[in-house]
Protein backbone atom coordinates (compact mmCIF):
# COMPACT_ATOMS: atom_id res chain seq x y z
CA UNK A 1 0.00 0.00 0.00
CA UNK A 2 1.33 3.24 -1.29
CA UNK A 3 1.60 6.20 1.64
CA UNK A 4 0.53 9.07 1.02
CA UNK A 5 1.50 12.73 2.43
CA UNK A 6 0.39 13.28 5.64
CA UNK A 7 0.11 17.01 5.25
CA UNK A 8 -1.60 16.26 2.03
CA UNK A 9 -4.24 14.52 3.75
CA UNK A 10 -5.16 17.02 6.54
CA UNK A 11 -5.32 19.22 3.92
CA UNK A 12 -7.90 17.12 2.22
CA UNK A 13 -9.73 15.97 5.45
CA UNK A 14 -10.29 19.92 6.11
CA UNK A 15 -11.68 20.45 2.46
CA UNK A 16 -14.04 17.74 2.77
CA UNK A 17 -14.95 19.11 6.46
CA UNK A 18 -15.43 22.43 5.17
CA UNK A 19 -17.71 21.35 2.49
CA UNK A 20 -19.72 19.09 4.40
CA UNK A 21 -20.22 21.78 7.30
CA UNK A 22 -21.31 24.78 4.84
CA UNK A 23 -23.48 22.03 2.97
CA UNK A 24 -25.92 21.63 6.56
CA UNK A 25 -25.22 24.58 8.22
CA UNK A 26 -28.44 25.24 7.16
CA UNK A 27 -30.02 22.53 7.90
CA UNK A 28 -33.94 23.24 9.32
CA UNK A 29 -34.95 20.67 12.64
CA UNK A 30 -37.85 19.16 9.87
CA UNK A 31 -34.78 18.62 7.23
CA UNK A 32 -32.42 17.18 9.55
CA UNK A 33 -35.35 14.71 10.54
CA UNK A 34 -35.62 13.56 6.74
CA UNK A 35 -34.49 10.22 5.15
CA UNK A 36 -31.12 10.01 3.90
CA UNK A 37 -30.07 7.66 0.83
CA UNK A 38 -29.37 5.09 3.46
CA UNK A 39 -32.49 3.01 4.13
CA UNK A 40 -33.70 3.28 7.59
CA UNK A 41 -31.10 6.21 8.35
CA UNK A 42 -32.26 9.92 8.45
CA UNK A 43 -30.00 12.58 8.10
CA UNK A 44 -29.66 12.93 11.79
CA UNK A 45 -28.55 9.15 11.29
CA UNK A 46 -25.55 10.33 9.01
CA UNK A 47 -24.50 13.31 10.47
CA UNK A 48 -24.52 11.57 14.62
CA UNK A 49 -22.11 8.53 13.02
CA UNK A 50 -19.75 10.74 11.17
CA UNK A 51 -19.42 12.72 14.31
CA UNK A 52 -18.82 9.49 16.59
CA UNK A 53 -16.42 8.41 13.48
CA UNK A 54 -14.38 11.39 14.01
CA UNK A 55 -14.39 10.97 17.72
CA UNK A 56 -13.03 7.21 17.05
CA UNK A 57 -10.82 8.20 15.18
CA UNK A 58 -9.59 10.64 17.67
CA UNK A 59 -9.43 7.60 20.26
CA UNK A 60 -7.01 5.74 17.65
CA UNK A 61 -4.94 9.16 16.95
CA UNK A 62 -4.27 8.98 20.89
CA UNK A 63 -3.08 5.70 21.06
CA UNK A 64 -0.39 6.51 18.27
CA UNK A 65 0.67 9.48 20.23
CA UNK A 66 1.01 7.78 23.70
CA UNK A 67 0.87 4.38 23.39
CA UNK A 68 -1.78 3.89 25.73
CA UNK A 69 -5.60 3.94 24.91
CA UNK A 70 -7.17 7.66 26.19
CA UNK A 71 -10.20 5.23 27.78
CA UNK A 72 -12.75 2.83 26.90
CA UNK A 73 -13.08 2.11 23.21
CA UNK A 74 -16.82 2.31 22.00
CA UNK A 75 -17.38 -0.78 20.70
CA UNK A 76 -20.20 -1.73 17.96
CA UNK A 77 -22.98 -1.75 20.54
CA UNK A 78 -22.20 1.64 21.98
CA UNK A 79 -21.30 2.99 18.82
CA UNK A 80 -25.68 2.36 17.67
CA UNK A 81 -26.61 3.52 21.20
CA UNK A 82 -25.02 6.59 20.51
CA UNK A 83 -26.42 6.73 17.05
CA UNK A 84 -29.89 5.70 18.16
CA UNK A 85 -30.06 8.55 20.76
CA UNK A 86 -28.47 11.00 18.91
CA UNK A 87 -30.39 11.08 15.61
CA UNK A 88 -33.25 12.75 16.82
CA UNK A 89 -31.56 15.71 18.10
CA UNK A 90 -32.59 19.39 16.21
CA UNK A 91 -30.71 20.61 13.47
CA UNK A 92 -27.82 22.87 15.81
CA UNK A 93 -26.90 20.54 17.86
CA UNK A 94 -26.61 18.04 15.03
CA UNK A 95 -24.35 20.59 13.18
CA UNK A 96 -22.02 21.74 16.59
CA UNK A 97 -21.35 18.06 17.26
CA UNK A 98 -20.27 17.57 13.78
CA UNK A 99 -18.29 20.59 13.68
CA UNK A 100 -16.71 20.07 17.17
CA UNK A 101 -16.32 16.41 16.19
CA UNK A 102 -14.41 17.35 12.79
CA UNK A 103 -12.25 19.91 14.13
CA UNK A 104 -10.96 17.87 17.42
CA UNK A 105 -9.80 15.27 14.82
CA UNK A 106 -7.82 17.86 12.52
CA UNK A 107 -6.30 19.18 15.33
CA UNK A 108 -4.89 16.59 17.23
CA UNK A 109 -4.20 14.92 13.22
CA UNK A 110 -1.98 18.35 12.98
CA UNK A 111 -0.40 17.55 16.29
CA UNK A 112 0.84 14.26 15.79
CA UNK A 113 4.86 14.08 15.86
CA UNK A 114 6.03 13.20 12.71
CA UNK A 115 7.97 9.96 14.15
CA UNK A 116 4.40 9.00 15.41
CA UNK A 117 2.22 8.87 12.01
CA UNK A 118 3.44 5.43 10.92
CA UNK A 119 2.40 3.70 14.11
CA UNK A 120 0.19 1.00 13.62
CA UNK A 121 -3.44 1.22 15.09
CA UNK A 122 -6.69 -1.48 15.17
CA UNK A 123 -9.72 -0.32 13.37
CA UNK A 124 -12.66 -1.61 15.31
CA UNK A 125 -13.31 -4.57 12.92
CA UNK A 126 -9.75 -5.39 13.47
CA UNK A 127 -7.57 -4.75 10.97
CA UNK A 128 -4.22 -2.87 11.08
CA UNK A 129 -2.88 0.42 9.35
CA UNK A 130 -0.64 2.88 10.10
CA UNK A 131 -2.51 5.98 11.77
CA UNK A 132 -1.62 8.20 8.51
CA UNK A 133 -4.34 5.48 6.94
CA UNK A 134 -7.22 7.34 9.65
CA UNK A 135 -7.06 10.55 7.59
CA UNK A 136 -7.73 8.52 4.46
CA UNK A 137 -10.78 6.58 6.09
CA UNK A 138 -11.79 10.04 7.07
CA UNK A 139 -12.14 12.01 4.31
CA UNK A 140 -13.74 8.96 2.85
CA UNK A 141 -16.27 9.04 5.05
CA UNK A 142 -16.57 12.76 5.03
CA UNK A 143 -16.93 12.57 0.96
CA UNK A 144 -19.29 9.33 0.67
CA UNK A 145 -22.02 10.13 3.89
CA UNK A 146 -22.16 13.72 2.42
CA UNK A 147 -23.38 11.99 -1.13
CA UNK A 148 -25.66 9.90 1.65
CA UNK A 149 -27.33 12.79 2.99
CA UNK A 150 -29.02 14.08 0.37
CA UNK A 151 -28.86 17.62 0.07
CA UNK A 152 -27.41 18.29 -3.51
CA UNK A 153 -23.84 17.00 -2.76
CA UNK A 154 -23.34 14.35 -5.42
CA UNK A 155 -20.81 11.42 -7.20
CA UNK A 156 -20.30 14.05 -9.55
CA UNK A 157 -18.87 16.53 -6.96
CA UNK A 158 -16.34 14.27 -5.45
CA UNK A 159 -12.79 15.73 -6.41
CA UNK A 160 -11.05 13.63 -9.31
CA UNK A 161 -7.75 12.59 -6.74
CA UNK A 162 -10.49 11.34 -4.22
CA UNK A 163 -12.00 9.10 -7.31
CA UNK A 164 -8.76 8.07 -8.63
CA UNK A 165 -7.99 6.96 -5.57
CA UNK A 166 -10.57 5.30 -4.06
CA UNK A 167 -10.82 3.65 -6.91
CA UNK A 168 -7.22 2.58 -7.03
CA UNK A 169 -7.45 0.94 -3.69
CA UNK A 170 -10.93 -0.54 -4.29
CA UNK A 171 -10.45 -2.38 -7.61
CA UNK A 172 -7.21 -3.86 -5.80
CA UNK A 173 -9.17 -4.97 -3.02
CA UNK A 174 -11.74 -6.67 -5.78
CA UNK A 175 -8.79 -8.40 -7.69
CA UNK A 176 -7.54 -10.34 -4.28
CA UNK A 177 -11.15 -11.01 -3.94
CA UNK A 178 -11.60 -12.74 -7.23
CA UNK A 179 -14.85 -10.99 -8.05
CA UNK A 180 -15.65 -11.53 -11.54
CA UNK A 181 -14.62 -8.34 -13.13
CA UNK A 182 -12.68 -8.63 -16.44
CA UNK A 183 -11.78 -4.98 -16.34
CA UNK A 184 -12.78 -1.29 -14.83
CA UNK A 185 -12.73 1.19 -17.42
CA UNK A 186 -13.23 4.79 -16.11
CA UNK A 187 -13.39 7.04 -19.47
CA UNK A 188 -13.19 10.57 -17.90
CA UNK A 189 -9.96 9.74 -16.01
CA UNK A 190 -7.98 7.71 -19.09
CA UNK A 191 -7.37 5.06 -16.63
CA UNK A 192 -8.22 1.34 -16.78
CA UNK A 193 -7.63 -1.45 -14.22
CA UNK A 194 -7.43 -5.11 -14.59
CA UNK A 195 -9.00 -7.63 -12.08
CA UNK A 196 -8.80 -10.91 -13.73
CA UNK A 197 -9.87 -13.41 -16.36
CA UNK A 198 -13.46 -13.29 -16.32
CA UNK A 199 -16.14 -11.33 -15.76
CA UNK A 200 -17.83 -8.57 -17.94
CA UNK A 201 -15.57 -5.47 -19.12
CA UNK A 202 -17.40 -2.62 -17.26
CA UNK A 203 -16.90 1.21 -18.13
CA UNK A 204 -18.37 4.90 -16.59
CA UNK A 205 -16.82 7.76 -15.70
CA UNK A 206 -14.89 7.53 -12.85
CA UNK A 207 -17.41 8.73 -9.89
CA UNK A 208 -20.14 6.98 -11.76
CA UNK A 209 -17.92 3.69 -11.04
CA UNK A 210 -16.99 4.57 -7.55
CA UNK A 211 -20.42 5.14 -6.81
CA UNK A 212 -21.25 1.88 -7.59
CA UNK A 213 -18.54 0.16 -5.99
CA UNK A 214 -19.56 1.91 -3.09
CA UNK A 215 -23.18 0.90 -3.05
CA UNK A 216 -24.28 4.24 -3.99
CA UNK A 217 -25.03 3.94 -7.60
CA UNK A 218 -27.26 1.52 -10.06
CA UNK A 219 -25.66 -0.92 -12.41
CA UNK A 220 -27.69 0.69 -14.95
CA UNK A 221 -25.70 3.55 -15.15
CA UNK A 222 -22.77 1.56 -16.16
CA UNK A 223 -21.57 0.04 -19.68
CA UNK A 224 -21.15 -3.66 -19.59
CA UNK A 225 -20.72 -6.35 -21.83
CA UNK A 226 -21.78 -8.93 -19.88
CA UNK A 227 -23.59 -9.74 -16.03
CA UNK A 228 -22.23 -7.60 -13.45
CA UNK A 229 -21.20 -9.83 -10.35
CA UNK A 230 -22.67 -9.20 -6.67
CA UNK A 231 -20.49 -6.99 -5.09
CA UNK A 232 -18.71 -7.14 -1.41
CA UNK A 233 -19.61 -4.45 1.27
CA UNK A 234 -17.77 -1.43 0.62
CA UNK A 235 -15.41 -0.23 1.57
CA UNK A 236 -12.98 -3.25 2.20
CA UNK A 237 -9.92 -3.28 3.73
CA UNK A 238 -7.03 -2.44 1.55
CA UNK A 239 -4.40 -5.19 0.20
CA UNK A 240 -1.88 -5.77 0.75
CA UNK A 241 -2.24 -4.00 3.77
CA UNK A 242 0.09 -4.45 6.88
CA UNK A 243 -0.97 -7.30 8.58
Amino acid sequence: METMDFEQLVTAVRASAERLGESVGALTDWEAREPSLLPGWSRGHVLTHVARSADAYRWMLAVARTGTPPGPRADSAELERQLREGAGRGADALVTDLRGSLDGLLADAAALPAERRAVLVTALAGWRHPVWYLLWRARRELEVHHVDLNIGYSPRSWPDDFVRRALDESVAALAARRVALARIGAEDLGRTWPLGEQGPVVRAPGHTLLAWLAGRAPAADLRSDGPLPELPRWPLPPVPGWG
